[in-house]
């Protein structure tokens, strides 16, 4: 079966009319964005607090918001029908997916524009958001087809949701070098460390290092995935 930009066009558009209907996800979106008005107000100089708000939109967007539409399909048995249509794997998860995509593009370019911040090393840093946003919509796809209802995926993703959104600052409040190390590896991290050192022009090396774990998270999140996504189709 050959890839069909018509169907993954049809699953797009579905979803930009639920979206529209749901005042509840359009009012999770607008988050990010006030964040980077608060941050934009004050005199703010450091990368960290310039990249919160993509994080934010990265976390809240393009995995939250993700998951919710997924489980709101499961919440009304569309889901179901969606999974054994003529339509691939693929197409299906493109289609699934390109709206909360495009919606954390816009919202990241929003808050980029509302916080003053001058974006450095634009290819690089273009890159590093790609991987993350691959990542955390893989991720809100996961928690979507692993929730029931909207509501579920707010108690099975808020655990990872905070780890993801809030990983520094446990960090700094919770004393424990394991817990640390694993902080670090989050792609929360890595972005925020890829922003500091384009920002600083320098430890290319360690760009370098942090893109590939962007990279290895990108390809583990979407295998499982796809695995899950299988799972649930050919389920009875």
């Amino acid at each position: 079966m050959t890839f069909s930009l018509r169907r993954v066009s049809a699953i797009l558009l579905k979803d930009w009319y639920d979206l529209l209907k749901n005042s509840y996800i359009l009012f999770t979106l607008s988050f990010p964005l006030l964040f980077a008005v608060w941050l934009g107000n004050m005199d703010v100089k450091s990368t960290y607090s310039f990249v919160f708000p993509i994080n934010l939109a990265l976390v809240i967007c393009g995995c939250f918001v993700q998951a919710a539409m997924v489980a709101e399909e499961k919440e009304k048995s569309t889901l179901r029908g969606l999974l054994l249509s003529p339509a691939t794997t693929l197409e299906i998860l493109i289609g699934k997916s390109a709206l909360s995509a495009i919606v954390t593009l816009v919202v990241i370019v929003a808050s980029i524009f509302l916080t003053g911040f001058k974006v450095p090393s634009l290819p690089l840093f273009s890159l590093s958001i790609l991987l993350c946003l691959i990542i955390y919509i893989a991720i809100g796809t996961l928690l979507g087809l692993l929730s029931r209802t909207v509501m579920e995926t707010t108690i099975i993703g808020m655990p990872i949701l905070t780890l993801l959104g809030m990983g520094s600052v446990l960090k700094e409040t919770i004393d424990n070098k394991i817990f640390a190390k694993i902080v670090d590896f989050l792609p929360s991290e890595q972005f925020n460390q890829i922003a500091m050192n384009i920002s600083e022009s320098n430890n290319s090396g360690n760009t370098g290092k942090s893109l590939l774990i962007l990279l290895v998270w990108a390809i583990v999140s979407l295998a499982i995935t796809v695995i899950t996504y299988n799972k649930r189709r050919f389920d009875k």
